[in-house]
């Protein structure tokens, strides 16, 4: 059994910070690596460093079309040159030879003795020579050998995650596969007597169990394995068998609803009699109740079951726990934007609000946040209407204008 450090008896509320910075105090890197090619590599985080063999550009080359020249044989107001070769992308030239230019296209290795490309633009062609109408400075319009990227430095660090960038980058070098962290396995389960399948028709009393797919789609849109336990009825006993099976099979567990106090709430006390649980509540709304614990050695979170609640306290405490877990090493927390209010929030609140908002332009062309109207944390479209949240501090009354922090879900769910 597993002591988390926390009691689950204390009625403080916790903030934001000391939930997040207990969680990833306690999130511990997958070991396992695999190699992976690099056009399957997107998403996963990289467990060894990327040092290149080789220098980008591998030689100087055109940084634009024109004509390679030496500096000093423009002599004159306007010096003609004759053209006495051509250098394509993907060609070679000779050495240029006094007196002369070669036509060179961006991307051509530059041809020894050049030391300068005259864009096309300054330049008039008469035949076989070129009239050169501007002299430039010594290097224009070269790109050094080694420019980008040096022999046997590191171009990427163990602990990033793979972005379309990176990947070009890593590619660029001549590097066709990568080590990687294995990806992280999550077993997840939804519980409730009134939960249905989409599909099956409705009985007395149920609701179609969209936890089950909020949670499993924010889970794979992280790069996770999910391994999907269903809806698990108000038993004391099955719950019990989902908790042990998906300890069994997976790196983490996680679950919405069932970890308040009630009768029907069953994942309290079989967490702690499977291995321990810390039941916090957390200066939030929506999202005050979460659940961390262990089942043996496998760690478990429980979300609130109100469909809100269960997509923000993934968001700003599952998300980042899963990203260490995945082996990423910095960025685990999101980044907020300054944007101005066009709203307000006359009445202060004893909890931080992250409320369900909407960044878009206002009529002068700057950037504003508007809110969805209802705050209640059953309303699963409002997160589909929002592109984000507003960040409303605790003990604090907002008017329209006033600077307001707000998390873009491109923050949130990649």
């Amino acid at each position: 059994m597993t002591d988390c450090g926390c009691s689950s008896h204390s009625h403080a509320l916790k903030s934001v910070e000391e939930a997040q910075a207990f969680l990833l105090a306690h999130a511990r890197p997958v070991a396992e690596t695999e190699r992976v090619a690099i056009e399957e590599a997107l998403g996963r985080v990289l467990a060894a460093p990327i040092v290149s063999r080789i220098e980008v550009p591998p030689w100087d080359n055109s940084a634009m079309d024109g004509y390679a020249v030496r500096i000093s044989d423009l002599q004159g107001e306007k010096p003609h040159l004759k053209v006495t070769q051509r250098i394509p992308a993907g060609g070679w030239g000779r050495e240029l030879e006094p007196g002369s230019a070669a036509r060179i296209f961006t991307g051509a290795p530059l041809p020894p003795g050049a030391d300068a490309v005259v864009i096309q633009e300054i330049c008039t062609r008469q035949g076989d020579e070129v009239i050169v109408n501007e002299r430039p400075k010594p290097g224009a319009n070269i790109r050094r050998a080694g420019e980008d990227i040096r022999a046997g430095s590191a171009i990427l660090e163990a602990g990033v995650r793979l972005q379309p960038q990176h990947l070009g980058l890593i590619a660029s070098v001549g590097v066709p596969e990568v080590a990687v962290y294995r990806r992280l396995k999550v077993a997840l389960f939804a519980t409730g007597d009134e939960l249905a399948l989409p599909g099956v028709p409705l009985g007395p009393g149920q609701i179609y169990n969209s936890n089950l797919f909020t949670l499993g789609g924010l889970l794979q849109a992280l790069g996770c394995e999910v391994i999907n336990l269903g809806a698990v009825k108000d038993s004391f006993g099955e719950t019990c068998d989902a908790l042990t099976r998906g300890a069994a099979e997976a790196d983490l567990v996680m679950a919405s609803g069932g970890v308040s106090v009630g009768e029907e709430d069953h994942v309290k006390p079989a967490v702690e009699r499977l291995g321990s649980l810390d039941l916090w509540k957390i200066a939030i709304r929506p999202g005050k109740p979460l659940a961390f614990g262990h089942i043996g050695e496998t760690p478990f979170l429980g979300a609130p079951g109100n469909p809100v609640s269960l997509f923000v306290t993934f968001c700003l405490f599952g998300r980042p726990f899963i990203l260490k877990r995945q082996g990423l090493r910095e960025g685990l927390l999101p980044m907020p934007l300054t944007a101005r209010a066009a709203f307000a929030w006359p009445k202060a609140d004893k909890r931080r609000e992250f409320a369900r908002a909407r960044l878009e332009l206002g009529a002068d062309g700057l950037a504003q946040v508007n809110l969805y109207p209802s705050r209640s944390s059953g309303v699963l479209s409002s997160v589909v209407w929002a592109n984000g949240l507003a960040v409303i501090p605790e003990n604090q009354t907002l008017q329209p204008g006033d600077p307001v922090q707000f998390l873009p879900f491109s923050e949130l769910l990649r």
